[in-house]
């Protein structure tokens, strides 16, 4: 091309981008957007320990937001990657494709974490990351999209997957704890490692904080306050974190939320955040899970702590990101990832009915029936949690009808003990249709799921080769909400059900944008 000529090109397609920016940010839409996603809030929780705490944050979300009590997830079995994923895509894992935090890679037969990338190493020092395996586009990529790449994204958390599932693919920044050394980093997948960061890591070691911290209740009604306590536990503790693992046992308190906000004021000074007309968007990571995953019954001050130091660091964020960007001008959505650590309860004990499903033994004859029934050979090729990958290489080579195969493995398994239902990729994919056949469908994928997926039994322990503990199944329903603040949102409660894919299509017309790419949700209409 012409010298001349390309000149002119850059220079009509810079005024073009300009033009969008402009006409972008001259929309009626907030300056700032904040999403604050809770690991594992649950409405009883927050209900239960509200004598406990200030004003400015559950009870000021109670009394100004809009409240939906009984949020949901359109999928069956949510866990952090999955729920931040449908949050952030306003789709389930059928759609978007994160079906789990790990999953079984069937080319190399491994379980490959949601966002490893080898392509991608960590800045300064981590595990190389990028957010390769989300599928579609993000409520934050259609953000940079319209407005021309002139909105700033950036997504902090404690956790990886999190942070980087939230950052989408346009993101300016996605920055998690990194667990061996407590520096925040990044991915050089979203550029480098910024100055403003580096400066905070080099005036706040958290290795060194932690390593001198004593965690202890954060004030007497903590220690006094029973709601999850038999008359026999003691009513303080004290914790203190040493070792290779301190950074993350720390991470699975109530404390380290004070640490996100420190980072995210940080990052808000450091990139004028919310300081012009083009919409910005600030994503932020809390823990309110019990203690190092135990139970409420292992660790119930513990639990109460979390939520009192939560709902404090919860107010002082909002309070800080009003006054540094205007009330009126900053929208919130804060909700939970939807589940909860599971239980270990002792049910043989109190003679309810239990189990223990093991994988390694029902892998073992589910083979042993299909080389009876086709002859030799590995029919299942890997198994992954309750999830069996079959051998579809050797079913071509012995041309079986795969729908016949599938079928025959579904009757088979349905009758192991401590089975309650068996569902395949054929049942799945043109099977009848129930809410609860769509739900498990939301929560499949093509490209990671296995090819049958068992159904243990509620009340049964599922042992598998890829977890050290085994899992208790439980059906129980956590109920956890979801909240709007700010930008002229009107305050009431909503009592029924509200499935929170429909958190992206909504913040997406209050930022006057496109819903990502695979969203087919309702957005909220009925805010202001």
């Amino acid at each position: 091309m012409h010298l001349k000529n390309y000149r002119l090109l850059t220079a009509l397609l810079g005024a073009w981008i300009l033009s969008n920016a402009s006409a972008y940010a001259a929309s009626d839409a907030p300056r700032l957007v904040v999403g604050i996603t809770i690991d594992q809030l649950r409405s009883d929780y927050m209900q239960a320990f509200k004598s406990l705490y200030g004003e400015r944050g559950f009870k000021r979300l109670m009394k100004d937001g809009y409240v939906c009590l009984n949020a949901e997830y359109p999928f069956v079995s949510p866990d952090r990657a999955s729920a931040v994923a449908c949050l952030f895509t306003g789709a389930s894992p059928y759609e978007n494709g994160i079906v789990a935090n790990m999953w079984m890679d069937r080319k190399i037969l491994r379980p490959v974490f949601c966002v490893d990338d080898e392509k991608y190493p960590a800045l300064p020092k981590g595990t190389a990351s990028s957010p390769k395996h989300l599928r579609t586009s993000t409520l934050v990529d259609e953000l940079k999209m319209a407005s021309g790449g002139a909105a700033q994204v950036y997504a902090i958390s404690p956790f990886r997957d999190a942070a980087i599932l939230a950052a989408g693919h346009a993101a300016d920044g996605a920055f998690w704890i990194n667990d061996e050394t407590g520096q925040w980093v990044t991915s050089s997948y979203y550029g480098g490692y910024p100055a403003w960061a580096s400066a905070y890591d080099r005036t706040h070691s958290l290795w060194e904080a932690v390593d001198n911290f004593k965690w202890t209740p954060s004030n007497d009604l903590v220690g006094n306050f029973n709601y999850l306590l038999g008359s026999a536990v003691a009513n303080s503790f004290e914790h203190r974190f040493k070792g290779d693992q301190r950074i993350s046992q720390f991470k699975t308190t109530g404390c380290v939320n004070e640490e996100i906000n420190k980072f995210a004021k940080v990052c808000m000074e450091s990139t004028a955040l919310g300081k012009d007309d083009v919409t910005d968007f600030l994503s932020v990571t809390y823990y309110a899970g019990n203690f190092e995953h135990k139970t409420s019954s292992d660790y119930p001050i513990e639990l109460q702590d979390t939520y009192v130091r939560l709902d404090r660091q919860l107010g002082d964020l909002i309070d800080y990101v009003e006054k540094r960007v205007g009330a009126g001008q900053v929208l919130f959505v804060i909700t939970s990832t939807g589940y909860a650590d599971p239980e270990r309860p002792e049910l043989a004990r109190y003679r309810i009915p239990t189990g223990v499903f093991s994988m390694k033994k029902a892998v073992a004859l589910l083979n042993m029936y299909l080389m009876a029934m086709y002859g030799e050979g590995q029919y299942v090729e890997a198994s992954y949690n309750a999830q069996i990958y079959l051998n579809k290489k050797l079913l071509e080579n012995k041309q079986l009808n795969s729908a016949e195969v599938l079928q025959r493995c579904q009757d088979f398994i349905i009758q192991l003990e401590g089975v309650q239902d068996v569902y395949t990729s054929h049942r799945l994919n043109v099977g009848s249709w129930s809410p609860i056949i769509s739900k498990i469908r939301n929560s499949y994928h093509p490209k990671c799921s296995g090819d049958i997926m068992i159904d243990v039994s509620s009340g049964w322990k599922l042992e598998t080769e890829n977890s050290n503990e085994p899992l208790w199944i439980r059906e129980g329903f956590v109920s956890f909400p979801l909240f709007f603040l700010g930008y002229d949102i009107k305050s009431q409660i909503i009592k029924s059900p509200v499935s929170v894919d429909c958190v992206a299509p909504t913040l997406s017309q209050f930022m006057r944008i496109r819903a990502p790419n695979a969203c087919s949700a309702y957005p909220l209409t009925d805010l202001k």
